[in-house]
């Protein structure tokens, strides 16, 4: 009688166990599916931690990096309007390194840490180009899969790790936000349901073109970046961020990355950070890899990840090394990290400007969007006036 009740007791917990594990697993789903919701979409945003697997950085032991405030400027007439529409929750312009306007909405404040989406893939750049300085990464030349043997037979048999860096992998893979059954939503629940990344990514088969043939845009290219820096070091990217990048850029709240059911960061768009902490992230790219007297990566890799160098089409967006280029621009003069849903780190090597916008933004994919939001930034970047140096 003992036994059968020690056995019942051990079942019952074992269903109770089961039932919580699912719960959670149930409360990301839902949670995924209710993301963007229009009457959810601005606190989502700014609380990403409490639905989904999560990680902190570690920012260190130093200060907190200074972020000094200058002359207010007065923002250009076609920035509110903009604003609005777009519903912009935070704004922050950098000038010479000090702040010259700092703006929330929507109910947001500056200790929100509001997710990143696809701006988390220029720090993955970043990473990645400290990981080449150091000679970890000995050649970009090099093919994935000898060094990320999993991916073998797959779709990146054949390519190289400058082809993934400029997104020209050559995979097939659907990057439709709105198209519920496409690749970038099967990923979004891989990540909801506590799965595996790297299984998603060796389980990607088909090619659409030969690797560095053309640009197309896919979001599993950054988390095979990932992968290659965590085979090539032996070591865990949220680790390795936060020595190589976060804990020497003095950031003044903790950030934290989205994470998969065995941990992995989800580099591709998982990063939590305040407005203020992205500007510094910001303002060190336009000091071209240094932050208060510190270089954090080559200015030969950032050179080299802000100049178009992907194989774009006309009319389109240039790419570099994870970062975006407005297809007018003169080469070195401006850049961009994106993330969907209208998230912008705006840098003008020109005017000594540092642009971040935050947003909420459901029309994200209409037609000229983008191209609104670029001149958006010229017109504060001019507004500023002549640059003064870095």
């Amino acid at each position: 009688m003992i036994s059968m009740l020690v056995v019942l007791a051990t079942l019952i917990g074992t269903i109770g166990i089961g039932l919580i594990w699912k719960g959670a697993e149930l409360k990301r789903l839902m949670a995924v599916n209710t993301l963007f919701r229009e009457d959810r979409i601005v606190q989502n945003f700014s609380n990403m931690r409490g639905a989904f697997l999560n990680r902190d950085l570690d920012i260190g032991t130093g200060v907190v990096s200074p972020l000094p405030e200058s002359t207010p400027l007065e923002m250009p007439a076609v920035f509110a309007p903009w604003a609005a529409v777009r519903h912009v929750t935070s704004t922050l312009v950098l000038k010479n390194g000090a702040i010259v306007h700092q703006s929330y909405h929507h109910g947001t404040t500056e200790s929100d840490l509001r997710i990143s989406w696809s701006m988390a893939k220029s720090y993955l750049s970043v990473l990645f180009g400290v990981l080449v300085d150091e000679g970890a990464i000995p050649s970009l030349d090099t093919k994935v899969v000898d060094l990320v043997p999993v991916l073998k037979g797959g779709a990146y048999e054949r390519a190289r790790i400058i082809d993934v860096l400029r997104m020209s992998s050559g995979i097939t893979f659907n990057e439709d936000y709105l198209d519920k059954a496409s690749d970038i939503n099967r990923m979004g629940r891989v990540l909801a349901l506590g799965k595996r990344m790297d299984d998603f990514a060796a389980g990607l088969t088909d090619t659409f073109a030969e690797p560095g043939d053309v640009m197309q845009y896919t979001s599993i290219d950054t988390h095979v970046l990932g992968m290659v820096a965590r085979a090539a070091t032996g070591r865990d990217i949220v680790d390795l961020m936060s020595e190589k990048v976060i804990a020497r850029l003095g950031l003044e709240t903790t950030p934290y990355y989205l994470t998969d059911g065995a941990g992995t960061a989800f580099v591709l768009g998982g990063l939590n950070m305040t407005t203020r902490d992205y500007a510094r992230f910001g303002q060190m790219i336009l000091q071209h890899g240094t932050w208060h007297g510190q270089r954090i990566v080559s200015a030969d890799w950032v050179r080299a990840s802000v100049i178009p160098s992907a194989n774009t089409g006309l009319g389109e967006f240039k790419y570099g090394y994870q970062w975006w280029i407005p297809e007018d621009a003169i080469a070195g003069k401006e850049v961009m990290a994106r993330g969907i849903y209208g998230q912008y780190i705006y840098i003008s090597y020109e005017q000594s400007v540092v642009v971040v916008i935050t947003s909420a933004d459901r029309g994200f994919r209409d037609d000229g969007v983008i191209e609104s939001a670029v001149d958006t930034c010229r017109a504060i970047a001019k507004a500023t006036g002549d640059a003064n140096g870095t």
